[in-house]
């Protein structure tokens, strides 16, 4: 990763106001009166306060009901009366309500107003990993980037930076998963750093456990990689992995689950290691496999171990008291699809097109919608047993808040925003890569949906 340097720019703003004598203001009043000066320093006064409030205000995006295809940046109070949200957070002296609720989920790709939706470019953005710069490694097309995500019933505001650095403020947030988890990861270092650039802190020699500070807002980035979420050890013949793994369906992988206490924010993903073949064990013993095809063992399907996996992981996060002291907040990514066709990665697949689909054109009933569907039934599985811990008597420190960010839909229909033959690694060549994505591409969506659900999370939308 090339070497970044320190963003002079300061988020804090000082007004500077002199004060004068009241005899001295009079006396330049009175010569200056019916000459145009009251006019020009009322003039002055509204744009200070103008300038004051929007330099000020650090939460300039809100959900809106649709009004087009516009995007709102800077809603007018009387847009902000219609905001939407799951549960409205309002002020003491006000009954809270339910409003409607807007699915971000749901909704279609439309072209960008003005052209290209994209925050930054290959070169502008420094972090890019070279297997995710598809330009630099040849992609001639770029209309896979004049598109935005539409939400049915509402609009999607654009990601803002400086936004998402003042909420997560003296905080600590750390992604959780595979290589898909930590391309959203690298689409976020390239968002933020329009407003700072982080210092890079850490780096393990295999490049799968990263750390990023951004000193202005004391804010740490982390990336904790685990390819299942549960303890997986891949078998070894003569020093070599075999893709055969041993599944612990009982037991958290602990690289990330020593982290999660000193977390404010868990954004949890997993699912694309889970097809090939495994032996299932649980409590000791082995209860059933997957592709083995093996006498007197049961054979699953790998739904069966996803499921486990996303259970085990929820328990023991609504299991961590210090979590539940400091209040975290988990959020599941849903299952980002891969678009191989005519075979898979290594018989040929491949995935060339240059425009999204329509919702129409979609498969639902491949496995890519069938794991988003396990992993919705265990983030509401671990909502309920969060709450019951929480009303129970042996644990009044549950405070784990669970969120969501659904992207399955929305990127079932984008089989043009990955690599594909561009992703520049000479030891593979003739391998497509259909499962990662494009930088700058369809992924930098994800963050605008984290920014909006973590804006609802924090009662910042208020009808």
């Amino acid at each position: 990763m090339l070497e970044k340097t320190m963003k002079t720019s300061s988020t804090m703003f000082q007004d500077k106001y002199h004060n004068h004598s009241t005899g001295k203001r009079e006396r330049c009043l009175s010569l200056t009166l019916g000459k145009g000066v009251p006019f020009v320093l009322t003039s002055l006064l509204m744009a200070s306060i103008f300038s004051f409030f929007f330099l000020y205000n650090p939460y300039p995006l809100t959900l809106a009901p649709h009004q087009g295809h516009d995007m709102l940046e800077n809603p007018s109070p009387k847009q902000e009366e219609h905001v939407i949200t799951t549960t409205t957070k309002v002020s003491p002296s006000k009954p809270q309500k339910e409003q409607k609720t807007c699915d971000l989920s749901k909704g279609h790709w439309v072209p960008a107003l003005g052209g290209s939706s994209t925050y930054y470019t290959n070169s502008s953005c420094t972090t890019i990993p070279d297997s995710k710069n598809c330009f630099k490694q040849g992609r001639m097309d770029s209309d896979f980037l004049n598109w935005k995500w539409k939400p049915e019933q509402c609009d999607l505001p654009r990601f803002h930076a400086r936004t998402f650095l003042h909420m997560v403020r003296a905080k600590k947030m750390a992604f959780i998963g595979d290589s898909v988890a930590r391309n959203h990861v690298d689409s976020l270092l390239c968002l933020l750093s329009q407003d700072e650039i982080p210092k890079d802190v850490y780096k393990d020699s295999e490049d799968r456990f990263r750390k990023w500070y951004f000193p202005i807002h004391d804010f740490t980035l982390t990336m904790l990689w685990s390819r299942f979420l549960i303890v997986g050890e891949e078998r070894m013949v003569n020093g070599t992995g075999t893709s055969i793994f041993d599944m612990h369906l009982d037991k958290v992988d602990n690289d990330w689950a020593k982290e999660l206490p000193n977390l404010d924010y868990a954004i949890i993903s997993a699912g694309h290691w889970f097809f090939r073949v495994m032996h299932l064990h649980e409590a000791g013993k082995q209860v059933g496999c997957v592709y083995c095809n093996e006498e007197n063992i049961t054979s699953y399907n790998p739904d069966f171990t996803i499921r486990k996996a996303f259970r085990t992981a929820f328990r023991h996060i609504n299991a961590c008291k210090e979590c539940g002291r400091k209040k975290m907040v988990t959020v599941l990514r849903t299952f980002a699809p891969a678009h191989f066709e005519d075979g898979v990665w290594n018989t040929g697949g491949y995935c060339n097109r240059t425009g999204p689909v329509s919702e129409s054109e979609v498969d639902f009933g491949k496995f890519d919608w069938e794991v988003r569907g396990i992993q919705m039934e265990e983030f509401e599985r671990a909502r309920r047993e969060g709450t019951m811990e929480k009303l129970g008597h042996n644990n009044n420190n549950n405070n784990n808040r669970f969120e969501m960010v659904d992207v399955a839909r929305a990127m079932l229909m984008r089989p043009d925003g990955h690599p594909g033959e561009h992703w520049g690694n000479k030891w593979m060549k003739g391998y497509n890569d259909c499962t990662h994505w494009c930088l700058p591409g369809p992924v930098d969506v994800w963050s605008e949906l984290l920014l909006a659900v973590l804006k609802r999370e924090a009662g910042m939308v208020v009808a």
